[in-house]
């Protein structure tokens, strides 16, 4: 009775080993993440990614004029941690479905508030966005389906889907970039102290974006009199200095920029140096 009982628990062990194995294989339409600081803003989107395998794309396996989930498995999704503009569409932060509709000479893409909807599930109803961009062909085939990041700038980049030899491209953009930074500069320059890092960002800020240089200046000489010590500061000094044809002032920042940079080991920065004061008459 005793062995009824032992081959009885094997054999339900066996059983339930059955039951629960997987083989874990390579996906056919892999799961990717790519994710885009954008102005100040987050930018992540999540898909699948089919692959050619030898197989017609537009206008077979992905007909012509037909909404498309725009990748495989589950809906392409893009969220946003602050509100943005997509192709001059303005749009909440949260998350979006990713549809499109794609032609032979442009796509519809579709941004659509259920981020979970399916091809079955779409409803146009809950369309956040919608606009059409022209396709482009590439010069080599793209294998695998893919999104991707290009053009990154201060406030804008540009969202490419690329699959067989076609290539569609959109805008995105932070729209209140400007706003911000200057909201976080008139709050925190008052209390700055001895925070030569929050002089030296705010002068930065308004010299990349032409903004007032006297100011400027004021700024990042208040950060070199908190720390003469730091070869990427005194640079911006001396840049700043020279915009302002502060010639000697100039020159005096750069020389001691490319002495730090010297004994930092830098030579980026010793060639940014030679470079401005080659250009100081």
């Amino acid at each position: 009775m005793k062995k009824v009982s032992v081959l009885i628990c094997l054999f339900f062990a066996v059983i339930t080993n059955t039951a629960f194995a997987q083989l874990n294989t390579p996906a056919p339409s892999p799961f990717s993440k790519v994710s885009q600081v954008v102005g100040l803003t987050e930018v992540e989107i999540a898909y699948s990614r089919p692959a050619m395998r030898g197989r017609g794309i537009y206008g077979d396996l992905v007909p012509y004029d037909k909404v498309w989930r725009t990748g495989a498995n589950a809906a392409t999704k893009i969220s946003f941690s602050e509100p943005m503009e997509i192709e001059g569409k303005q749009l909440e932060a949260g998350e979006y479905s990713i549809f499109s509709i794609p032609g032979k000479n442009e796509w519809t893409i579709i941004l659509n508030k259920d981020a979970k909807a399916s091809t079955a599930q779409y409803d146009e109803a809950k369309d956040a966005a919608r606009f059409t961009v022209n396709t482009q062909k590439s010069k080599m085939d793209h294998e695998s389906f893919t999104i991707m990041f290009s053009d990154v700038k201060d406030n804008s980049a540009a969202i490419n889907i690329a699959w067989e030899n076609t290539v569609v491209q959109f805008s995105i953009t932070d729209p209140d970039v400007d706003e911000k930074v200057m909201g976080q500069i008139k709050e925190q320059i008052p209390n700055a102290g001895n925070n030569d890092n929050v002089y030296f960002a705010a002068a930065s800020y308004y010299y990349e974006n032409d903004k007032d240089l006297q100011q400027a200046a004021e700024w990042i000489d208040k950060a070199v009199e908190i720390n003469s010590e730091k070869f990427w500061v005194m640079h911006l000094q001396a840049k700043i200095h020279a915009k302002l044809n502060n010639n000697d002032k100039a020159k005096q920042a750069a020389e001691k920029s490319k002495e730090l940079a010297q004994k930092a080991g830098n030579a980026d920065y010793v060639k940014l140096n030679d470079k401005l004061l080659s250009s100081i008459k």
